[in-house]
Formats: C-alpha cells, sequence, structure tokens
C-alpha cells in the first residue's frame, strides 16, 4: 500500500529492514520538510536514493524518558550540548529532562524557564520536560503543567540533593490527587525511607550497599504509588524498576484497570550485583542493581509485556563525585552514565538469550513516547518528524569510557563489548550523526549546528 504527501524536493532513504506498523519490511522512506511524506514499497533506480546497507537496518529515533542533563548549575556533571550529542549517537533522537539535578529544580514555570534557555542553543535532539513535584510546591502545579511539562516527578525517599525534597504519604496522596485533576501524570522513584539503611559511609564491598537498599523498600513504595492511582483514577508511572519481585503487584494493577506503567533500565538487564567489584562506584545506582536471579525476572517482565519502556536513567556526575570517599559505595554519587550505549548493550544481552530484537526495540521507541505522552515520537510513519537511525545489528562496539560523548568518562559498561552500533541519525530530515562503515573505533562525525527542538507538552 502506498501512502504518500509528495510536493517538491524531498530526500529519500531506501531499506531493505525498515522498522514500520511494527514490522520489518522494505521501504523507501521519502522526507520532506523534516517530515516523513511518504512510505513505499521499493522501486525505480536506487542512484537517487540514501542506501542503508543490508546488514543494517533502519529505526525510527530512539526516544528516552528519563535523562538529567544537569543543566544548569551542575553543568559541570551533564550539559545539553554533550548529552545530545551522545544521544544523537546512540540513536535518540528525543529526551524528556528530568527535574532534577539542576539548579534551580523545574518545579515552576520561573525555573522551567531557566532550563529551557539553557537548551535552547545546545541541544542536538528533541527535548522535553519533567516537571517535579516537592513538598513546596504541591497545590500550585497548574501553572508548570499549562507551561508544557509532560508530567511531574516526585521522590518517596530521599533524592540525593538538598533543592529537591521528597515526599511523604500524606504528600504523595495530596500530589496524585492534584495531577489526576490536570489530566497529568505522576513519575514515581519509589523506595521506602522507613526499609532504607544507608547512612553515610558503608565501606567499598557492594554487598554492604545492596543490603542497605532491600528489595522491600521497592515494594513497599510501588505498592503506595499502586493504591494512589487506584483511588485517585490518575496516571502513574513507577521509574527505573529493578526489584522484579514488584512486577506481580504490577500486573495485577494493570490488569485491574489502573493507569499504570513502568520502566526498566540498561544497567539492571544487562549487569548483576554478582559481577560488580569491589570499591567500583560506577555501578552504584538507586535502586541498587540486584543479582542474577533477579535480572532473569526482569527480563520475563520485557518479553511478556509488563515492563513498558527501556531508558537510561542516564544520571551522570564528575569523577571526582564517583570516586569520593576512595571507593565508598555509600559516599559516592550514585547514578549510572549510559545514554549513548542502551540499546547496544540490551541488544546484545538479548541476543545472548534468544530474545529477538523485535522484542526490545517498541521499549526504546513507542513505549517510552507513551508513558511520557509525546506524540509521533518513536515511528516511522506518514507525518511523523523525520527522526531516524540506521543499525548496524552485528557491529561490534567496544566500550572506552573516555571515547563516549558524555560529558565525564565514567561509566559502568566501560570494557564491555557491545553487539550493535547506531551507523547514522537523522533529525528532522537533517543528517546529524553518522561514522565511517565497517569496524570499530571511528570518530563520530556531527553535521551542522544544534539544531534540536524544545518540545511542550500543550502544543
Amino acid at each position: 500500500m502506498t501512502k504518500s504527501l509528495r510536493s517538491g524536493g524531498s530526500t529519500r532513504i531506501r531499506a531493505g529492514r525498515a522498522w514500520i506498523d511494527g514490522a520489518f519490511r522494505s521501504a523507501d522512506v521519502t522526507i520532506e520538510h523534516g517530515v516523513i511524506a511518504g512510505i513505499d514499497p521499493p522501486s525505480g533506480p536506487p542512484r537517487k536514493a540514501i542506501i542503508v546497507p543490508d546488514d543494517a537496518v533502519l529505526l525510527p529515533g530512539l526516544v528516552d524518558s528519563h535523562v538529567h542533563v544537569n543543566e544548569p548549575g551542575r553543568t559541570e556533571w551533564e550539559g545539553f550540548r554533550s548529552a545530545t550529542l551522545a544521544a544523537a549517537a546512540g540513536g535518540v533522537t528525543t529526551i524528556v529532562d528530568m527535574p532534577l539535578n539542576s539548579i534551580p529544580p523545574t518545579t515552576t514555570v520561573e525555573n522551567l524557564a531557566v532550563k529551557r534557555a539553557a537548551a535552547t542553543p545546545s541541544a542536538y535532539i528533541d527535548v522535553g520536560f519533567w516537571g517535579g513535584a516537592v513538598p513546596e510546591n504541591l497545590g500550585m502545579l497548574a501553572p508548570v503543567h499549562e507551561a508544557g511539562v509532560y508530567g511531574f516527578k516526585c521522590f518517596l525517599s530521599p533524592s540525593g540533593v538538598d533543592e529537591f525534597g521528597h515526599l511523604d504519604r500524606t504528600q504523595l496522596a495530596a500530589a496524585m490527587e492534584e495531577i489526576a485533576a490536570l489530566g497529568s501524570r505522576l513519575i514515581v522513584h519509589a523506595e521506602d525511607p522507613a526499609l532504607l539503611h544507608d547512612h553515610g559511609a558503608l565501606g567499598r564491598e557492594y554487598g554492604a550497599f545492596l543490603d542497605s537498599r532491600p528489595p522491600e523498600s521497592e515494594a513497599s513504595a510501588i505498592d503506595a504509588v499502586i493504591a494512589e492511582a487506584r483511588r485517585t483514577g490518575g496516571r502513574a508511572h513507577i521509574l527505573h524498576l529493578s526489584d522484579a519481585r514488584s512486577l506481580p503487584a504490577i500486573r495485577a494493577a494493570k490488569a485491574d484497570g489502573v493507569a499504570l506503567t513502568v520502566e526498566t533500565c540498561p544497567h539492571y538487564l544487562t549487569i548483576t550485583a554478582e559481577e560488580i567489584p569491589d570499591g567500583a562506584a560506577e555501578f552504584k545506582c538507586c535502586p541498587p542493581i540486584r543479582g542474577a536471579a533477579n535480572r532473569d525476572l526482569l527480563w520475563e517482565g520485557v518479553v511478556d509485556g509488563t515492563i513498558d519502556a527501556i531508558v537510561s536513567d542516564h544520571s551522570p556526575s564528575t569523577v571526582d563525585l564517583k570516586r569520593s570517599g576512595g571507593g565508598d559505595f555509600g559516599l559516592a554519587w550514585g547514578g549510572i552514565a549510559g545514554l549513548q550505549v542502551g540499546l547496544s548493550a540490551v541488544w546484545t544481552e538479548a541476543r545472548g538469550r534468544g530474545i529477538p530484537f523485535e522484542a526490545i526495540l517498541p521499549l526504546f521507541t513507542t513505549g517510552p513516547a507513551r508513558v511520557a505522552g509525546l506524540e509521533s515520537a518513536g515511528v516511522i510513519e506518514v507525518g511523523a518528524p523525520a527522526h531516524l537511525t540506521v543499525f548496524g545489528l552485528d557491529d561490534a562496539f567496544p566500550i572506552d569510557a573516555a571515547a563516549l560523548l558524555h560529558r565525564n568518562p565514567i561509566t559502568a559498561y566501560d570494557h564491555r563489548l557491545l553487539s550493535g552500533r547506531v551507523r547514522r541519525t537523522w533529525l528532522h530530515g537533517r543528517g546529524i550523526y553518522d561514522v565511517t562503515e565497517g569496524g570499530a573505533g571511528e570518530s563520530p562525525r556531527f553535521r551542522g549546528k544544534p539544531r534540536g527542538r524544545l518540545l511542550s507538552a500543550r502544543g
């Protein structure tokens, strides 16, 4: 079937395998004025088309709805330029920025304007913004909602930064009522502080840190979120699920019609507690990376559709902060830097488990787009923005932290050999990133100035 919106000059991309309508098929994708204008069966001579090699696939630009850019205020941790360059190199064309750890946090209309001003000159890809729900702004979320945030993030345990306080159970209930009335969504860092034992120095042994944040804490907080979503009818989203034992409660809530979604992250699907060396604080994140048996159960949640999205939770810091305390897991900053490598890492693990690429791809595209309420993102369809990426499924991708485009050269994925690499990325029909085909170790090339758009949930 031919679909088209044809006018003047155009760009045509021909692929033997393009991800369209939830399946791979051969197609000529025509781009006009930054929008996908036609999707047709390949026909005619290919000389006027950009050819996707037979050993690669054409994908929609990936969506990452959980990224901490940190600019302004902590730009030395990560900034919009470095974050969006890394994203483009990882095939990500749309991110939604978290309301912390920037200073000021995105908790007021004025603070959102500051964040947007910081992003405007530097974003190589499209950027949307989450708002924050903190004790100080409850009852005053409507103006931030109207200003275009995609929803509101809260913590149920201390966030790690003083300027973004956490909600107690009474405040969680109030936030859910307010956000449900607005027709927005609450996205929740779900750990119960009453069940955490992370008090200062813990030592260099990873097991001590893991014990300090037990799965019971996650389960208790998730149960509370489900109860409030059920009571209010509001939309809730569980961030960075690490505890697979919470999956049955999530499945049951979804089956009951509760407006609930859940994400997990590449590090929970690809790394296990058993392999984390003493003092290796680059692996510290909250909630923590758990054991191999837990990872297997998380994969069951991916395959059966319980988990809606796989997102990076890219939460970097300076090397000094990650190494603070000489590798003491209680003192080091908690956060994984992985924006550039998520799809490759998860595909490597999936392939080893015999899980097809088609099973994970929606969790990097339409899944996070739906979590955030982003329209026309993560798809190749007529009328959608021409955000596209070429992915070599078999390309070896050795990780060298110093060669990644994140601002600071430290990552839990350092020294891993991954399968699958992004070769080219287009944003609004313009080629913005490519590497020389054939082998590893090439220098990335970016084309043009930053042209990413700042997105708004209010149009």
